[in-house]
């Protein structure tokens, strides 16, 4: 039951702890870890394998601010093992955590789930339609896959099957027996409060679901019974839920009483029984001590007094275990969240991203920013922004002139130390096939036709070439762009708006129509509709923008307005030139008065 950081539009940068190293201009952020990591490794657990961990919980979707939890300490087990080392990634799946509250929005879900608060998330039954046997596995699958596709080596441990199966028994008697000892360390931070956080801009609903978590950070931490404190919580074997009360523990026969609120109470034998976990804030460590974690990242939320990390570094010595080393990781930001579907509620999740961006983008946008940094991941307009940079990126590559921190965390995103993820063979502009994407809606014909035109001395042969780039573009435009927005071309002439064009206007469209053929290219209808108003003011179609004086690109703008007018009703839309390839030749003529 962690939570890490939700995810929220912005955030100021978080401090990293005294454990990470500061940042060179010549290494990137996941070399300087692995370097520590492996450091510690070996003073702790010389010739053992390196361990990392994450803890997701599968409470509902699992978002695009919990993937930070697993890509962090996946990218530094990845450059471990590159390095030749044994290296294992537990991602612990915390579905024996009680089912807090019925998530905002989830489709096939509504508030008769609310009777299931209080048992474990797999007693909990899935949402209606679901193809999984109950609630934490419906969730786990879309991350599950969503991690296959990026390429993520885990070792996936499921607590229910851990605490129900007995392997905790030893852990969960020492916890009881040095109950007071547990006891005096939560005391110290009981009283303490979190400093008052800084203002921030108004969320939405969605973005303070997302921040809520699985409400980890402020758990009960096992204090508060009659009988004394007790880290240990059953559930009811009448009711199955977490209502629950110790009121007597024998440490010798290992005999515990518990009441619910259900009416029905009862003594069991803490050496036999499996029906109950340790509350969160002894759990967290005990699994530390028991894995023999290395390297932990932590969200935002632990940063307060008495949070789960901070105070489960003292109490992992109870356990013979430390604490991880690790940083604390920053919110990931949404732009175009307003636009995701309400069945996801709200949130945007890996599997949303990945069906708009091929898993090398996603994963660059986590590799290229220390964990301490916020970023953003676009469904609006930006992701064609995104993608313009990560193509620059990857033809600085090709030629050599890349930085060696930008090209560490390009090979981070490309591949794995076991080989490189499955690639786009041709990867156009993701803002050009999302173009002919939004004009074809999908045609595959028309779409190869377009695709073939845009550079004649080397076609696209088939859209096989272009794929799964195309797959995402198309998803994009379906998906995240409003109806409103979507460009519908004209089936007719805009006969009224043709007949008001004063002669210049008409002399920019036969300018244009005249040099059509022998521009019907993606280079050459962008050097056409240029080079139409330098032309009528007199100057060379060649001429740079250096030649020219200022009022030469308003002229520019106006021309382009009245093209997007005649041909989509609206004065923006595509680029022009991409536009003109989809229309085709002859129905522009056609739009154009020809």
């Amino acid at each position: 039951m962690r939570t890490g950081p939700a995810i929220k539009r912005s955030a100021e940068d978080q401090e990293e702890g005294p454990t990470v190293a500061q940042s060179t201009e010549t290494t990137d952020w996941v070399s300087r870890y692995a370097d520590e990591v492996i450091a510690e490794s070996e003073r702790r657990a010389p010739g053992k394998p390196v361990v990392v961990a994450s803890g997701l919980s599968p409470s509902g979707p699992i978002h695009l601010g919990n993937l930070r939890e697993v890509m962090t300490p996946h990218l530094v087990a990845d450059e471990i093992r590159r390095r030749g080392h044994e290296v294992r990634h537990v991602l612990s799946w915390d579905d024996y955590d009680r089912y807090r509250k019925v998530p905002f929005g989830v489709e096939g879900v509504d508030d008769s789930w609310a009777e299931h608060i209080g048992k474990p998330l797999t007693s909990v039954p899935a949402p209606k339609g679901s193809a999984y046997p109950n609630w934490a596995e419906h969730f786990k699958a879309a991350m599950v896959d969503a991690l296959t596709q990026l390429g993520v080596e885990y070792d996936g441990i499921s607590q229910t099957e851990q605490y129900t199966s007995g392997t905790y028994r030893e852990q969960i008697l020492h916890a009881m027996k040095h109950r007071g000892d547990i006891d005096a360390i939560l005391a110290q931070y009981r009283t303490k409060k979190a400093p008052a956080k800084k203002s921030q801009k108004p969320v939405d609903e969605a973005e303070l679901e997302a921040a809520e978590g699985s409400g980890a950070a402020g758990e009960d931490d096992g204090s508060g019974g009659g009988a004394g404190y007790f880290p240990y919580k059953p559930y009811c074997t009448a009711c199955g839920k977490d209502f629950t009360t110790v009121t007597a523990y024998d440490d010798d026969t290992t005999e515990l009483t518990y009441t619910c609120t259900c009416g029905h109470g009862e003594t069991v034998r803490l050496s036999e029984f499996n029906g109950g976990k340790l509350v969160w804030k002894v759990d967290w460590p005990m699994r530390w001590a028991y894995e023999g974690v290395i390297f932990e990242p932590s969200g935002v939320d632990h940063s307060s007094p008495g949070s789960s990390f901070q105070v489960g570094g003292q109490i992992v010595g109870i356990f013979d275990g430390k604490q991880p080393i690790g940083p604390m990781y920053a919110f990931v930001g949404i732009s175009g969240m307003a636009k995701m579907s309400s069945s996801k509620g709200g949130v945007p999740t890996p599997a949303d991203a990945l069906q708009i961006m091929e898993p090398q983008l996603l994963r660059w946008l986590y590799a290229r920013r220390r964990p301490n940094q916020s970023f953003k991941i676009a469904f609006d307009q930006e992701i064609q922004r995104l993608y313009d940079e990560w193509d620059r990126l990857d033809a600085k590559v090709a030629d050599g002139s890349v930085l060696p921190a930008d090209a560490a965390a390009y090979a981070r995103a490309v591949g794995t130390a076991a080989g490189e993820l499955a690639k786009t063979p041709r990867p156009l502009p993701y803002r050009t096939l999302a173009s002919v994407a939004d004009i074809t809606a999908g045609h595959d014909e028309q779409t190869l036709r377009i695709l073939s035109e845009l550079d004649p001395e080397n076609p696209v042969g088939s859209l096989d070439e272009v794929r799964p780039r195309l797959d995402r573009a198309e998803q994009w435009i379906t998906s995240q762009v409003p109806a409103d927005q979507r460009t519908i071309v004209r089936e007719e002439p805009d006969t009224e708006l043709l007949g008001s064009l004063d002669d210049q206007a008409k002399e920019s469209l036969r300018l244009l129509l005249d040099g059509l053929d022998t521009h019907w290219s993606l280079d050459g209808l962008t050097h056409l509709v240029y080079g139409v108003p330098k032309v009528q003011a007199g100057f060379s179609a060649d001429a740079t923008a250096k030649e020219l004086p200022p009022e030469i690109k308003t002229a520019q703008r106006s021309f382009f307005a009245l093209l997007y007018r005649l041909l989509v009703s609206r004065e923006t839309g595509p680029r022009l030139p991409t536009l003109l390839l989809a229309v085709g030749a002859d129905r522009v003529r056609k739009l154009l008065g020809a």
